[in-house]
């Protein structure tokens, strides 16, 4: 006996969007209580799992339905499709064990649920279930995620970013232009000048190729 219980979980958390949906399977055992969640109970012999029969002396036929693995490169090639054209982009695909699937969701505006929500619903009529179980989370960058590409950069242009040079400190200031794999800080600070007696602000103009960028980070302010 299969038994199937769906989870869905559907969260707005302060800026992000993430849309979760995890789908599991656990047989049931005459007299035995099967375990369920995340981490089901192992299959046992004349147990259906996935709508297909396992039954006894069918040799790598259980280890074939749970050891196929879903590869990142997959759900680029399926996700980019959709997404090309529109204001979304991806950031980051990445399939641990058991494959459980994480999807990062950027967008040339704002990333909304329902953005999260298509991509996800469409990945999952792109994958069988019958051939490979998985999990799906399919989110914005959180807030204090790092910039990876340049579409990125371009879209916070006008905001205050924090950048870590490769063995260097820690820079922070206004990110005014993204050119050729290049980014552009105004840092404005108050400094003494030479003659005078009270610190003035400052303004100086720093550039980084962005691959000599340990990371960089919007920096929020609540004032």
């Amino acid at each position: 006996m299969l038994v199937l219980p769906l989870c869905n979980h559907l969260q707005h958390i302060g800026h992000g969007a993430i849309y979760r949906k995890l789908i599991t399977f656990a047989p049931n055992f005459s007299g035995v209580t099967a375990k369920r969640g995340p981490n089901p109970s192992f299959l046992s012999a004349n147990v259906k799992f996935a709508g297909a029969p396992v039954k006894a002396g069918e040799p790598g036929k259980t280890e074939s339905l749970l050891r196929r693995m879903i590869t990142a490169q997959q759900i680029r090639e399926l996700a980019e499709p959709f997404l090309d054209g529109t204001p979304g982009f991806l950031v980051d695909v990445r399939v641990s064990e058991g494959n459980a699937i994480r999807v990062l969701l950027d967008n040339d505006g704002s990333t909304s649920i329902e953005d999260c929500m298509a991509l996800s619903r469409y990945l999952e009529s792109k994958l069988d279930r019958d051939a490979e179980d998985f999990s799906l989370d399919v989110s914005s960058p959180g807030l204090t995620e790092p910039l990876v590409l340049d579409r990125q950069y371009l879209k916070n242009i006008g905001r205050n970013v924090q950048v870590k040079p490769t063995g260097g400190s820690k820079v922070e200031g206004e990110l005014t232009a993204v050119a050729d794999g290049e980014i552009e800080i105004t840092v404005r600070e108050k400094r003494r000048i030479e003659g005078r007696k009270a610190k003035e602000w400052v303004e100086e103009k720093m550039r980084w190729q962005i691959q000599d960028l340990d990371w960089t980070k919007v920096t929020i302010s609540f004032k």
